[in-house]
């Protein structure tokens, strides 16, 4: 079998994340991770926090902590929530990690070596109060277009306007408040991407037919636009410093790397990462060196990030000469909205990771997530909408159907499977409906359309409730005590079927489908087609438990309270 490298985009440290965050890269990662899994492929799926940058200072600042404390709490915190949506990562790692600092300077002199890093002079805001230069982030004013006096100097969050921090009216220290500003000379070093421009474009051109719409027109468009040189370093205290060893001038005055340039580079980091936890039997460079037609590498990312991703990594790569692996296939996402508007960290408005968890177990989000994916155009969360997707999906088709059928069969045959009945038309009709729809449902994850997944899943769900009302063994046995048993007897082999198929999506509730029958050596990691054509894998006499109610439905008052709760308006 195939190995597949699984990536998505590395949540920033500073705060808990919202839904959209989760539907655009982290969440359908899992799913298909955990497919391939169950199709019998070698998979590593790699995660980390990004943990430099302004954002993080500053973040660490307003708690009164050090950055490198608060970047571990930080990152503690975000694993549990992750955790508690059950993402199956391999590896969860940290860009702060030794390994990713190695690499990065690696990297970095290797692109000096062959002639792609060189140093600059800019003119950069000092402030004397702080006895250091300021990055843009740590410049805050008022706006010169829309009056907000809250504005940093690389853009206006209220009216989105990128700016210099010399734009700014009123600038001042976000460190200090210091208002005594002034703009001095300072050194940086740039990573010289027009020099790559072609290579990059060649590369992309390779590659862009494969991916979706979405990841193409934006990576052509900045190739269209030209790729500009770009500063690869700030002045901070928390970053990955510049090696002494190459720039000892820079390294003196405390530059490192700007986080865009050793955020990427942390995938392979946080594989090391992961190495070094069992060096014996991990070796990370098999998924990262020298691997080009071995490892299939499959990024999941919203639409901001695409950028980074397909051209300015992938120039980093491509000019330190060596063969590092690149990604085949770039899955973007489009923003998921609230009530039509954006979600925002720093607004706190829409749904949070760690709020979701409270109300309702993971499986509910899960499902409702990826069933509404926003794959080819933006899609908007309400709570209208997930209430009804929640009743009608998860509580009546799949909930209601389990319920139904277990607890009638025990009412009437006991704590085993019913024995009895001969399989026919009905039986055949239902299981060519079922490897067909299985199909599908294949045929759409190994394409990654993740919301035509859910739309297969949802209809062999609704095949056997169409199969249990054609056969209704409540009349049933009334006159064929046998033909019922065969009817509850090939549900039971359904609602297992259901078990093995829908872990990717509901692993919880998956888990507990499975469980409900006592198998012995049940190790099914699929379902084959003649699998799904004749439905024998739970044979008659197996012992079986009623589970718990697989999802409680949502109520017009509940409705209400996450509305009052969340708000419930448009944007």
């Amino acid at each position: 079998m195939a190995r597949h490298l699984i990536t998505s985009a590395l949540p920033y440290i500073n705060g808990i994340k919202h839904l959209g965050n989760m539907v655009g890269s982290m969440l359908p990662a899992d799913v298909y991770s955990r497919y391939l899994r169950q199709r019998g492929h070698d998979v590593l799926y790699i995660c980390a926090t990004d943990e430099h940058g302004t954002p993080a200072e500053l973040a660490a600042k307003e708690q009164g902590l050090a950055v490198d404390t608060f970047c571990a709490q930080a990152h503690d915190a975000q694993k549990a929530v992750y955790d508690g949506f059950a993402l199956a990562f391999d590896y969860f790692g940290r860009s702060s990690s030794a390994e990713n600092r190695d690499i990065t300077q690696h990297f970095a002199r290797k692109l000096h070596e062959n002639g792609f890093i060189e140093e600059r002079a800019i003119r950069q805001v000092y402030s004397p109060a702080d006895g250091r230069f300021l990055p843009d982030r740590y410049v805050e004013g008022t706006c010169p277009h829309c009056g907000y006096d809250k504005a940093r100097g690389d853009q206006c969050e209220n009216c989105t306007r990128v700016l210099d921090p010399t734009d700014l009216i009123n600038p001042r220290s976000a460190i200090s408040g210091s208002t005594d500003l002034e703009v001095r000379e300072t050194k940086h070093l740039f990573l010289l991407q027009s020099k790559l421009q072609h290579e990059v474009e060649a590369w992309v051109s390779r590659h862009e037919e494969d991916w979706p719409q979405l990841a193409s027109s934006i990576a052509r468009k900045w190739l269209t636009e030209g790729l500009h040189d770009r500063a690869i370093t700030r002045d901070l205290d928390w970053g990955v410093p510049v090696p002494a060893d190459t720039w000892p001038e820079l390294a003196a005055e405390g530059k490192v790397f700007y986080v865009w340039f050793d955020a990427p580079i942390e995938y392979i980091g946080a594989t090391k990462e992961w190495a070094d936890q069992d060096p014996e039997n991990r070796d990370w460079k098999s998924w990262w060196y020298d691997v080009d037609t071995e490892v299939r590498y499959t990024e999941f990312m919203a639409k901001d990030n695409v950028p980074f991703h397909t051209v300015m990594f992938p120039a980093t790569e491509l000019g330190v000469r060596e063969p590092w692996k690149k990604v085949d296939y770039v899955k973007a996402f489009n923003w998921l909205t609230y009530y039509g508007g954006k979600f925002s960290t720093s607004q706190k408005r829409g749904v949070f990771t760690d709020q979701a968890l409270e109300i309702l177990p993971a499986d509910y989000w899960r499902y409702f997530l990826i069933a509404n994916a926003p794959e080819s155009d933006d899609s908007s969360f309400t709570w209208e909408h997930f209430t009804a997707t929640v009743n009608k999906d998860l509580a009546d088709t799949l909930g209601n159907f389990v319920n139904r059928v277990l607890s009638f069969s025990r009412k009437r045959f006991g704590d085993d499977v019913p024995e009895g009945g001969t399989p026919g038309e009905a039986e055949t009709r239902l299981g060519e409906e079922i490897a067909t729809l299985l199909a599908e449902y294949e045929s759409h994850m190994e394409t990654l359309q993740f919301r035509k997944a859910a739309a297969a899943l949802r209809a062999l769900w609704s095949a056997g409730n169409s199969y249990l009302e054609e056969k209704a063994p409540w009349l049933e046995i009334k006159t064929d005590k046998d033909g019922a048993a065969l009817t509850l007897r090939t549900a039971m082999n359904l609602i297992h079927l259901y078990a093995v198929v829908s872990e990717p999506f509901i692993p919880a509730t998956a888990k507990v489908m499975r469980e409900a029958f006592s198998l012995e050596n049940d190790a099914a990691s699929w379902v084959t087609a003649d699998e799904a054509k004749t439905l024998t894998s739970v044979p008659s006499g197996t012992p079986f438990a009623v589970p718990p109610v697989l999802f409680a439905k949502l109520t017009d008052e509940d409705l209400e309270t996450y509305k009052e709760r969340f708000g419930g308006t448009e944007g």
